[in-house]
């Protein structure tokens, strides 16, 4: 029995590696977060395998049935909607109760949001703390008090809806933080915003805002 972490574009479908598709294309089952999300990608490359859905909305209903239909399968694959499994995501929760269950865990690197911002950014890479995304409401202030009196370079997830509400709130927690926002990375509008909160907030209305954004709040200026 084995499942294979099988990394996905974040954007760009061409960037995937060449292990990636083999395995895709070998194993008995492929579980995804969204079957409808996932089949862009296989679709693509002319993969046809059984597929079945498991999200942070059914993790703890579909887990014990998954389980089961990975120990009757020879290889699985665990494919998130874009990029790398278990990172912010609810792929982890399978992987724990799949080791528990004594099945053997194989990584296919790949793509992933938070390592294409980084080397991007500019700034002096040595430590770095993730954070995912931030709650969104009870515990959400006091985790940016905690960022703001730190002098670790903090990467965070958000999504389109909530951007804004970020920004304004590091115009208030941290005004003189760098920051670096990274919005629909690989994608054909790739965009890049670095500066000081009260600069980035300027650049909401001179964008149509869509996908999710990494952004890296750092002590730190370019090298």
């Amino acid at each position: 029995m084995k499942l294979f972490i099988v990394s996905t574009p974040i954007g760009n479908l061409e960037d995937i590696s060449f292990r990636a598709i083999e395995i895709l294309k070998s194993v008995d089952l492929i579980i995804c977060e969204d079957t409808r999300v996932s089949s862009i990608i296989l679709k693509k490359y002319e993969i046809s395998k059984p597929q079945v859905s498991f999200n942070a909305f059914t993790e703890r209903n579909k887990l014990a049935h998954i389980i089961e239909k990975i120990k009757s399968a020879e290889s699985s694959a665990l494919i998130s909607d874009a990029g790398t499994p278990a990172i912010s995501d609810p792929g982890s929760v399978l992987i724990s109760e799949c080791l528990k269950n004594e099945i053997t865990i194989i990584p296919i690197p790949g793509a992933s949001a938070l390592m294409s911002a980084l080397v991007i950014s500019g700034i002096k890479i040595e430590s770095f703390i993730f954070e995912g995304f931030l709650p969104q409401k009870k515990g959400r202030e006091k985790k940016l008090k905690e960022i703001a009196s730190g002098k670790e370079t903090v990467i965070i997830y958000e999504s389109v809806y909530r951007i804004e509400k970020l920004l304004n709130e590091l115009v208030k927690y941290m005004p003189n933080k760098f920051v670096i926002v990274g919005k629909e990375l690989t994608k054909k509008f790739e965009e890049v915003w670095r500066g000081l909160p009260k600069d980035l907030i300027k650049e909401i209305p001179k964008h149509k805002l869509k996908g999710e954004f990494v952004v890296i709040l750092t002590e730190h200026r370019f090298n």
